[in-house]
């Protein structure tokens, strides 16, 4: 149906612009600056070259979400409370460096949020078990969770470190990875319920395991 595969279409975009945006952002910057391209933060980007790629990314993330429809309102309301905090995060950047303004914990609270809903949704709404779930289902539900977790555990750790161990090594690009691999986890996630992996569908045609 064509409502269907415009929502698949949807998920996918949504997925590869949160793997593929730190790496944009790094190729970027040692084209457009050949400095070091890795910040200490995805964040920083914002003062950097490529501030209009990381600002109309996250807009577009945010755009997919507002749009994003799903089985019922649990679905609609996390799309647009995640739709809402990422945008939090592109019009309230972080600070260049120094103690943090508003602006700045402003930024990190809707980071944090956003992540936060994206794991509810890898974790519990992805995952919601039918009467008969196909086997294709039970291992996205393997995916989801294990992409809810890693997002989880990449938020506690930056968490942890900003607040124990930034002081000790203010060049560690720590939070940039962490960062990274969390946004894997969430293109991941939603490139798995936009059917890339482990499709009940393929050619039009019903998989049967």
């Amino acid at each position: 149906m064509p409502g269907t595969h415009s929502y698949l279409a949807l998920r996918k975009t949504v997925g590869w612009i949160g793997i593929l945006l730190p790496f944009v952002l790094i190729a970027g910057t040692l084209i457009l600056s050949g400095e070091d391209p890795v910040r200490k933060n995805i964040s920083l980007y914002y003062h950097s070259e490529m501030r209009d790629v990381f600002v109309g990314a996250l807009c577009a993330i945010a755009l997919f979400l507002f749009f994003y429809t799903g089985y019922d309102k649990w679905d609609d309301r996390a799309g647009n409370l995640a739709g809402f905090f990422a945008l939090g995060v592109a019009f309230f950047p972080t600070v260049r460096e120094g103690p943090y303004d508003i602006s700045a914990w402003i930024h990190f609270f809707s980071a944090a949020c956003f992540f936060l809903v994206l794991s509810v949704f890898s974790l519990f709404l992805f995952t919601r078990k039918e009467s008969s779930p196909s086997k294709r289902k039970i291992k996205r539900n393997i995916i989801y969770r294990i992409c809810g977790y890693v997002m989880i555990v990449c938020l506690v750790s930056i968490i942890i470190f900003m607040i124990f161990l930034e002081g000790r090594d203010r060049q560690s690009d720590f939070v940039f990875w962490a960062e990274t691999i969390a946004l894997i986890a969430f293109g991941t996630s939603w490139l798995t319920k936009g059917g890339t992996l482990y499709p009940d569908i393929e050619n039009g045609k019903m998989v049967k395991e």
